[in-house]
């Protein structure tokens, strides 16, 4: 396995595969990786010739009050399990490499489509514009044919999406699976903050949506009715961000379920957040 920390060795890299007629498929991660991550390689190597993992901790999807310095970086751990998992290449740029002269200093960005508003964005609201750069940065650096996202983070699925689709960018979106606990709780770096009495507290955010689907394939199509089966759940959390059924194209609220929706869940136990969803399909 080759680790790269230079954008020019990185393309290199992944064009000597495209000259060879190679598939290439890309699973950005900030590292702190788990069996999800793991998810989606292995849905790489499936489907492509060739697998290249990223591993960046990106400084401009921070805000000023997150955990960026708190964030996990067990690099040793992180590239044995990928050693293990079959992975060819890890790319591992440094933030210099990434934004010459500083994060801060950085004057060009990609401005999300409007997906990025709702939720997360009114939260985070300058998340999804660090996020958006990024993984455009991420596809010039490492060309690949596919690139490999959960749906664990929805709205980040979906602005990614639309930037791929509104900039004509030459890569394939691949979906993946949100990875379970044997308990339920959806896979996640931020699950090792969370203390005993907090990670058994956490199972009623998948418990809500279990709750929300089964309501959902009785016939309730009202989402303020299957809001309010959420909310019920969700008292063990410290506090919630929102718990909301949207509209799986536009994330903006509906009345009513005749399309395509998702429940979507952020809370906090303790200093801890958390995001899971739940998509509900018509069709």
């Amino acid at each position: 396995m080759e680790t790269i920390s230079s954008i020019d060795a990185m393309r290199a890299w992944c064009r000597e595969k495209s000259i060879s007629g190679k598939t290439t498929g890309l699973v950005p991660t900030m590292g702190a990786l788990h069996e999800g991550h793991l998810s989606l390689v292995h849905a790489a190597k499936n489907s492509c010739d060739h697998c290249v993992t990223s591993i960046f901790v990106n400084p401009t999807q921070f805000a000023a009050n997150e955990d960026l310095d708190q964030y996990p970086r067990p690099i040793e751990d992180d590239l044995a399990m990928l050693r293990d998992a079959g992975v060819e290449a890890v790319f591992m740029p440094t933030a210099d490499e990434m934004y010459p002269g500083g994060a801060e200093r950085h004057s060009t960005s990609v401005h999300p489509s409007a997906v990025a508003l709702p939720l997360e964005g009114i939260h985070r609201p300058e998340h999804f514009a660090g996020v958006a750069t990024v993984v455009m940065k991420l596809f010039q650096a490492a060309p690949s044919d596919r690139a490999f996202f959960g749906r664990k983070d929805f709205q980040q699925l979906c602005v990614i999406e639309h930037m791929v689709r509104d900039l004509n960018l030459p890569i394939e979106i691949v979906p993946c699976d949100i990875v379970r606990e044997p308990d339920g709780l959806a896979m996640s770096s931020r699950n090792r903050y969370l203390s005993d009495d907090e990670r058994q507290r956490a199972l009623c955010i998948s418990k809500s949506l279990n709750l929300v689907e089964r309501a959902f394939h009785d016939g309730s199509r009202d989402a303020k009715q299957l809001e309010s089966i959420m909310a019920d759940h969700l008292s063990p959390c410290d506090s919630v961000d929102y718990a909301v059924v949207v509209d799986r194209q536009t994330l903006l609220p509906v009345p009513k379920i005749t399309r395509n929706a998702v429940a979507l869940v952020a809370a906090r136990l303790g200093a801890t957040r958390l995001i899971d969803n739940r998509e509900l399909e018509t069709e």
